[in-house]
């Protein structure tokens, strides 16, 4: 009787550590995989305005109510949940304004993704708008293959998907528009 008693306590012991074995190495893997899938930031910053300067100049002012910094991982970039705020500062004191709902920067790339409600406008009256634009840092320039509308100060306007152009709108190329264009003539 005692050696039965003794095999049924062994086997049930035997079970157990087999069982919390196997139910550890599961959690570990969960751990593990949650990990490598869930971004928490390195920094946070709520209400920021942050100011550009370069030779004693202003060259841009960016507000955001939120922005959450990932530079700790392989491709690191900046989001802005909440939305910005950028004017933008030309050697003349010229002022082009862009705002969106959301916006994410990437740092490897210098590619600027602002999505929901973009407009552009620029202090000479030529505004643009889409739902998400792009903005290439290093070359200055703004693309998006979503549908767009363009309009100036004399009223004219553009309209149709697909637009390039450089950030003080002198050079502008679209794939297809429509629209009405005004000129006057001096």
């Amino acid at each position: 009787m005692k050696l039965f008693i003794k095999n049924n306590i062994l086997n049930m012991v035997t079970i157990l550590v087999v069982t919390m074995f196997f139910s550890c190495e599961s959690d570990i893997k969960k751990v593990q995989h949650l990990s490598e899938t869930i971004f928490i930031p390195t920094g946070e910053a709520d209400t920021i305005n942050l100011k550009y300067t370069d030779s004693g100049r202003i060259k841009s002012i960016l507000k955001s109510p939120k922005m959450l910094d990932y530079s700790s991982i392989t491709n690191p970039f900046t989001e802005f949940p909440k939305g910005i705020h950028v004017t933008l500062f030309d050697n003349n004191g010229n002022t082009t304004t862009i705002v969106s709902d959301y916006a994410i920067s990437y740092k490897k790339t210098s590619i600027i993704d602002l999505q929901g409600n973009v407009t552009i406008s620029s202090q000479n009256g030529k505004k643009l708008e889409t739902e998400q634009l792009y903005f290439d840092q290093k070359n200055e320039w703004f693309f998006t293959e979503k549908h767009f509308k363009y309009s100036d100060e004399s009223g004219g306007y553009l309209e149709g998907p697909g637009v390039d152009f450089s950030k003080d709108f002198k050079i502008f190329n679209m794939q297809q528009s429509s629209g009405e264009v005004n000129t006057t003539d001096k």
